[in-house]
């Protein structure tokens, strides 16, 4: 059985490590440590196996430009990541639900992610740019850079850039 929670100050450790194991490399592990001493507002989720730490998801901060110069603030999804030992067992969807569930209630309007287009589209997610939205960084696939949309109001109809945080530009470089 596998429960997801909210990430502890304990299990720092244990999430750098599901994010350099499921990803081959440190720069998402340096990533969310970089975020969790610079944003206040993050959502971060861990998925617990017999008490070890297998999963985590992170969402932060990002900011959508209209045109017009209008911001409206939503949620980006990166990263999610699971032991490679776990992977293909539904953990990353229960992480990615519960994650988009919270988001909800909390009245979020959307979620942006730049991910794999068989992945997220089950949760909802279409390409940005059928919302007029584009990505800050280029030679970015228009595929891979999806938004989730939770309050149609709170969007701009005009569309828009919308940007990850700081700490993301080094691993878009």
């Amino acid at each position: 059985m596998v429960e997801i929670r909210f990430e502890q100050s304990g299990d720092i450790e244990a999430v750098r490590e599901v994010n350099e194991k499921a990803f081959n490399e440190p720069q998402e592990a340096e990533i969310v440590d970089s975020l969790r001493t610079t944003c206040k507002d993050l959502l971060s989720l861990v998925a617990v196996h017999r008490n070890r730490i297998i999963g985590h998801i992170l969402f932060s901060p990002v900011t959508l430009k209209s045109p017009s110069g209008d911001i409206t603030t939503g949620m980006g999804l990166a990263p999610m990541a699971v032991l490679p030992r776990y992977q293909k067992n539904g953990i990353g969807t229960m992480l990615v639900k519960r994650g988009l569930q919270h988001l909800r209630d909390r009245g979020c309007p959307y979620v942006i992610v730049l991910g794999h287009t068989e992945y997220y589209p089950r949760f909802g997610f279409v390409p940005a740019y059928l919302k007029r939205i584009t990505c800050q960084w280029e030679k970015i696939p228009e595929e891979a850079f999806m938004v989730l949309v939770l309050d149609e109001k709170a969007m701009p109809k005009t569309g828009g850039e919308a940007r990850y945080r700081n700490e993301f530009d080094q691993a878009m470089a």
